[in-house]
């Protein structure tokens, strides 16, 4: 079964990328709904690298919903519009209901949005199987939807980077 979005976002495919791996961007994704905890015990990176395994917890208010590894994975293709990076979870529920889950598969894969390359074209897709996957799908394309307003709105947050300071010359007396 898959979930499936393709959201334009007020922000360029850059800083879209780079709040793919922050811990604290898909923190500020699910709150205030969901809380997002580290499992181990140094706590969460400021940035997720390419190969890196987090276990997480989820909860809401006080209770445990469940513990997901998450598993990333980068890679880069080009499309009929230019280059494309694509963020895959690999990682696998560990506790709680998605645990029923065979398959869990999410990739998240960003672009400048071919009408206006200082926008991002965000595509994501979420495969799950099993059992239980007809009865969770419900659920899932749910919190797929208002997750998908949440990225509309916090986008523009994510894109700050500080101007770099101008370069000092010899004939402006800056060295």
């Amino acid at each position: 079964m898959r979930i499936l979005q393709k959201l334009r976002l007020d922000i360029d495919a850059d800083a879209a990328w780079r709040a793919l791996h922050s811990p604290a961007a898909l923190g500020e994704l699910y709150g205030p709904l969901l809380r997002v905890e580290a499992m181990a015990a140094e706590g969460l990176p400021s940035r997720w690298d390419d190969g890196a395994d987090a276990p997480v917890r989820y909860a809401a208010g006080g209770i445990r919903l469940g513990a997901h590894l998450i598993s990333l994975h980068d890679r880069q293709k080009t499309d009929a519009n230019g280059p494309v990076r694509i963020l895959r979870d690999a990682g696998v529920p560990l506790t709680g209901p998605l645990a029923s889950l065979d398959v869990w598969d999410h990739q998240m894969a960003v672009s400048p949005d071919p009408a206006d390359p200082s926008r991002t074209l965000w595509r994501e897709r979420l495969v799950i199987g099993g059992p239980t996957a007809p009865a969770l799908w419900p659920a899932l394309w749910a919190l797929w939807q208002w997750r998908g307003a949440r990225l509309k709105r916090l986008a523009p947050t994510w894109a700050f980077d500080p101007e770099p300071p101008p370069a000092a010359t010899a004939e402006d007396g800056r060295d």
